[in-house]
């Protein structure tokens, strides 16, 4: 275990993260504001970079060991790195560290959970830097998932190696480098091009809440399937058409981005009809929308096309873990609280933005369950399992079971961590507000129910449960398994 080359990487990656402060400096400079916090902390971040790059230059190999704590201790620092304008910027409701810390891992996994209370009080600059670590951290997380993780063994899909344990589809690149540049370009373009819809909308009297800064700040949080909204209400002061268009964009990131780029860039639409994982995907949001929108009509809380919309749109944000919410869903009954919960444990496609199992692990643990039922019945038969008519490695199939079992045991632990410290601090959390807490910070969703509903915020829970809903956030976004192997006394042992 080489921590000298690891760390040398960590200061390369935290000096160029520095360089992303320009963007809120030139967005303060445009609405006269001040511009310090992100001058002051790119100059903090670059100079902690370069110090910790140059006083660890060495000239050996980054291996398999050490990638496992390049990606833990990377998603670690950007968290403090994005933490330093809410603190430099004296803003009231994020002057404690560890509360400017929890908004910033909530930004660079692309969770959305928050501790304002009143994100309308802050600056349009400060308002645009925490969108803007979402968009970061979605690109991070592609780039992770297609690149990174198939290399260290870990991840829904494996892209690069056959040999590598994991469901496999054909490869994008077999160079890392190959890879971020392509799906940079298909992130950039889908970002760029529900900005100017929404731009659009916002021009054309469609939506004229939908300003030029609303929109780009939309769109910076909704590809990354983020859920930081602008407005207390989250996306319900704004227009259906507004509300449609993202919701169409929340279904296509949570889509596996190397499936996007063989269907939009290499133009084989029917590559989404036969990948296994989409269509189930595609059910999932489906049977989701129809659960929903059957309690809210039948119970007459919105009715046509706003009782449509609403099940639509909070089935699609939940199971992609975006989070905007178009409506109050706390206040639904209770087979539409369950459900949301539920969609909390789905996410996304694998090789997408989306956090918590992802669809293909589902898909696979479904058709292991059924090859265990169907060998009760002929134990001589031998049924290997397939995805896309190919047969996946046992290795693979033991993993997902694996990470399924550790990604509820950690839910588990975390719930009644929350639940106890709730009762030692005398915090009204009832026990589906722990549930839902801990859930949707492992799944990187965002809201909850209760004190952490979508119209509530984080603030109430203490310090302690703060850091465990940090911790949580960051184990569900790096897939869990890389940290875990940093607890393990193999991982470090040298020989």
């Amino acid at each position: 275990m080489d921590v000298r080359t690891a760390l040398n990487l960590v200061g390369t990656l935290t000096k160029y993260l520095s360089l992303t402060t320009v963007v809120p400096t030139a967005v303060a400079l445009g609405y006269g504001e001040p511009p310090w916090p992100f001058l002051g902390a790119g100059a903090i971040a670059g100079g902690a970079g370069l110090l910790l790059e140059r006083s660890t230059r060495g000239q050996t190999r980054l291996g398999t060991r050490e990638g496992f704590l390049v990606i833990s201790l990377t998603w670690l620092v950007a968290a403090a790195v994005g933490a330093l304008p809410y603190l430099l910027s004296g803003e009231p409701q994020l002057d404690r560290p560890l509360d400017a810390y929890f908004e910033s891992m909530s930004g660079f996994t692309t969770t959305g959970a928050s501790v304002l209370t009143n994100v309308e009080e802050i600056s349009r600059s400060l308002v645009l830097w925490r969108q803007f670590t979402q968009w970061l951290g979605g690109i991070g997380i592609i780039v992770l998932a297609l690149a990174v993780l198939p290399r260290l063994r870990v991840g829904g899909r494996q892209l690069l190696e056959s040999e590598m344990p994991g469901p496999e589809i054909e490869s994008l690149s077999t160079r890392i480098a190959d890879t971020a540049r392509r799906v940079w370009w298909l992130y950039l373009g889908l970002t760029a091009a529900l900005a100017a819809i929404l731009t659009g909308f916002g021009l054309t009297g469609i939506d004229d809440r939908m300003t030029l800064f609303q929109s780009v700040a939309h769109a910076f949080t909704t590809i990354p399937t983020g859920g930081f909204g602008t407005r207390l209400t989250s996306l319900g002061e704004f227009s259906a058409a507004s509300q449609w268009a993202i919701a169409l964009f929340m279904v296509l990131a949570g889509a596996n981005f190397a499936l996007m780029y063989q269907a939009f860039v290499r133009r084989r639409p029917q590559a989404f009809a036969r990948d296994e994982e989409f269509r189930l995907y595609i059910a999932v949001l489906a049977l989701g929308s129809i659960v929903l929108g059957s309690q809210l009509l039948a119970q007459g809380i919105a009715t046509g096309e706003a009782g449509v919309r609403h099940a639509v749109f909070q089935a699609i944000s939940i199971t992609t873990g975006t989070g905007f919410v178009t409506a109050d869903f706390a206040t639904w009954p209770a087979l539409a609280s369950m459900t949301l919960v539920g969609l909390m444990f789905v996410g996304g496609s694998a090789g997408s933005t989306s956090g918590s199992i992802k669809v293909v692990r589902h898909l696979l643990l479904g058709k292991i369950l059924r090859r265990e039922l169907d060998q009760t019945v002929h134990p001589e038969v031998v049924l290997p399992v397939r995805l896309n008519r190919r047969v996946v490695d046992e290795r693979t199939l033991r993993a997902v079971s694996s990470f399924i079992l550790l990604y509820i045991g950690i839910f588990v632990v975390g719930a009644a961590l929350l639940a106890i410290d709730a009762a030692r601090t005398g915090l009204d959390l009832s026990v589906l507000d722990a549930i839902a807490a801990a859930a949707t910070t492992l799944g990187n969703v965002g809201p909850g129910f209760g004190i952490a509903g979508p119209y509530g915020s984080f603030e109430p829970f203490s310090d302690f449960s703060t850091l465990v809903l940090v911790a949580l956030m960051w184990l569900g976004r790096l897939e869990v398994i890389p940290i875990v192997v940093l607890a393990s006394r193999h991982y470090w042992r040298t020989v």
